[in-house]
């Protein structure tokens, strides 16, 4: 009995070369059969040896090269046409409400080991400013097990995607959610924040035309433009970071590459020490740190 989807490798391997053929890269393609197909890298490699063998697919071959064409032709992110994104070690819902979760940002979670002892407090308090899918807060969630969680976005339709992300894969996790503009909806919970991470828009307008098509044309401009020098929402979270943070609280916070000495100013602006910069994954100042000061 021949299955749905199932197909030999010889037919992959041929359809696979055959839409290359029609443009984009093998790294885009493969990512398309892993997350849409569900052939994995491995699996594909298999593949290649074992040609006559049956591989079961999600998608059929015809339903990929639909989403592959829409992929070249319109400029529609793969990750909002099959539904899914991989993040850090766990799979994310996405829609074109919210940003699609980059490699790089998965270093603030990594900073915040690195300067946070989850042990060390006991309960303690962490909020993601602008959570979008939700995936600074799972990140946040697993690495701080007992600590009280908040997530916080100001898109509607933006945290009820991260809600279901959160739900799926940290359903135990205590984790609050709010609708609002960063700091506002969490006036209750004021000075007691030992831990505050964002990712906020910080393009600046005059950017829009230089930005990559699939960027500019499909993710949200809400979660992207941060006013005319990108940095409007910085300064917004760092002012409120003033009065959410407990005595000693971190904040850490995603920049542009060109914005490391601004952000850094801000925080000095602001009456924060042990001020310091980090990389991301290619070398380049992309994240801003500080301490707000003891009482």
């Amino acid at each position: 009995m021949i299955l749905e989807n199932s197909f030999s490798g010889k037919e992959i391997l041929t359809w696979r070369n055959f839409q290359l053929a029609k443009g984009g890269n093998s790294v885009d393609l493969d990512w398309l059969l892993d997350l849409g197909g569900g052939l994995s890298w491995s699996d594909l490699q298999i593949l290649k040896i074992s040609q006559e063998r049956n591989y079961q697919l999600n998608l059929s071959l015809q339903e990929l090269s639909v989403i592959w064409m829409r992929f070249l032709d319109q400029k529609i992110p793969l990750q909002y046409q099959v539904g899914r994104c991989p993040w850090r070690d766990f799979e994310l819902e996405v829609n074109p409400s919210v940003l699609i979760p980059r490699q790089e940002t998965e270093v603030m979670i990594d900073l915040a080991l690195s300067k946070v002892n989850p042990c060390e407090k006991g309960i303690g308090r962490w909020v993601d400013l602008g959570t979008g899918s939700g995936a600074l807060a799972i990140a946040l969630a697993r690495s701080f097990p007992k600590w009280i969680g908040h997530a916080v976005d100001c898109s509607e339709n933006a945290l009820t995607l991260a809600t279901k992300n959160i739900e799926k894969l940290v359903s135990d996790s205590e984790i609050y959610m709010h609708l609002g503009n960063w700091w506002e909806p969490l006036t209750t919970w004021f000075g007691t924040f030992d831990l505050a991470i964002a990712n906020p828009p910080y393009i600046p307008k005059s950017n829009f035309e230089k930005l990559d098509s699939v960027v500019r044309e499909h993710e949200p401009h809400l979660a992207l433009f941060g006013g005319d020098d990108g940095l409007d929402c910085c300064r917004e979270i760092i002012k409120g970071s003033l009065n959410g943070l407990s005595p000693g609280g971190l904040l850490i916070i995603e920049h542009n590459c060109d914005q490391s000495e601004r952000v850094l100013s801000i925080l000095k602006k602001n009456d924060f020490h042990e001020i310091e910069f980090a990389n991301d994954l290619e070398g380049i100042r992309r994240f801003a740190l500080g301490r707000y000061p003891k009482k």
